[in-house]
């Protein structure tokens, strides 16, 4: 049964329409009539569909986007197809936050429960659909219209929020909360766990900062274990996912938009930023962290306290901060440890 997601969707809008409201210009007044029923990334974009551009490392997908329309700034409008009607602004990214918007208005604040009258009286709604042989212990919130496969266990404290899924055999540990979630079968999730709340977006301005409507989900594959007080932000537009099998440690933050593959091994105290993505058997130690936007390639190593900022070729091994290859890191470490005794040695003279 396919999903219905989480948010309900205003619309179609005119892009006349949706250029008056969020405060864009249409580059060709004939464009406005154009119906545009849903937002999307510049990949995965079609007929009907509004997009934008703004960060530069994306040309490449401005040029081949099959989106209905896209807003971007008027610098960059000769860059897209001709096909697709262009919407300007002088701040792409804010003003594509105003139609998200505009078509996800309830997107603004996360579903946790999600009972719609005060007269629900048990904590488990009955709306829910609980399988065979699922424990749900003392204090445990199932929120409307979630569903928990057979063999599961919702530990006391733990809210399910509205629509998530649990597949059978899980384990959900004390005073977790998972919302907005799509979990596989034989998941492990420590207690204090946060799945699914609002990705950390905001359009930055000189004005102050607008709030990014978190529309995306997240995806977590069979037999994944994560550790307690870890968190998982659901994504903005696409969804954070993790394969099957990747193992997370206490105390890690996946950011919206991430894409971690399977078996991978993240230790605890980690961070991967918004938008990156980890190749599958991927291992990153404590301390470690990915900047946003990059690929880490399958296999890659990540020692404990290093720290990405480019894009990790598969099965390489790195270290140090800003991270680079084991070899040039310790050859690095090396040569630090050299000039200190030589200091301290003139210093002594």
């Amino acid at each position: 049964m396919q999903h219905p997601g989480f948010f309900e969707r205003a619309g179609p809008f005119t892009l006349k329409s949706i250029a008056s409201a969020i405060g864009a210009n249409l580059a060709d007044e004939s464009d406005g009539a154009r119906p545009i029923d849903d937002v999307r990334t510049l990949k995965d974009a079609g007929p009907g569909h509004l997009t934008f551009f703004e960060n530069r490392k994306y040309i490449a997908q401005l040029e081949t986007t099959k989106a209905e329309a896209c807003l971007l700034s008027q610098t960059d409008a000769s860059r897209a197809p001709q096909s697709t009607a262009i919407l300007t602004a002088p701040a792409p990214y804010g003003a594509f936050a105003r139609a998200m918007t505009l078509f996800y208005s309830d997107a603004l604040r996360s579903k946790a429960a999600a009972y719609r009258t005060s007269g629900q009286d048990s904590l488990i709604h009955t709306s829910a659909q609980i399988a065979e042989n699922v424990v749900i212990e003392p204090g445990a919130v199932v929120g409307r219209e979630a569903v928990i496969g057979t063999g599961t266990t919702i530990s006391s404290g733990a809210v399910i929020g509205y629509r998530t899924v649990i597949g059978k055999d899980g384990y959900i540990g004390a005073n977790s909360t998972i919302t907005h979630a799509i979990i596989g079968d034989g998941a492990i999730i420590h207690a204090g766990v946060r799945i699914g709340q609002d990705g950390f977006g905001f359009a930055m301005g000189a004005k102050g900062h607008q709030k990014i409507p978190q529309i995306g989900r997240v995806i977590i594959g069979d037999d994944v274990e994560i550790g307690a007080n870890s968190t998982v932000d659901r994504g903005s537009l696409l969804d954070t996912v993790i394969g099957t099998g990747t193992k997370i440690d206490n105390l890690v933050q996946i950011a919206h938009n991430v894409v971690i593959g399977c078996h991978c091994v993240i230790v605890a105290q980690s961070g991967i930023a918004g938008s990156s993505e980890l190749g599958d058997f991927v291992v990153m130690g404590a301390h470690s962290g990915v900047l946003g936007h990059l690929k880490v390639g399958a296999g890659a190593q990540i020692a404990s306290m290093a720290h990405v900022k480019n894009d990790v070729p598969a099965g390489a091994q790195m270290g140090g901060t800003p991270a680079v290859p084991f070899k040039e890191w310790a050859q690095q470490v090396a040569a630090i440890k050299r000039l200190g005794r030589k200091r301290a040695g003139l210093s002594q003279s």
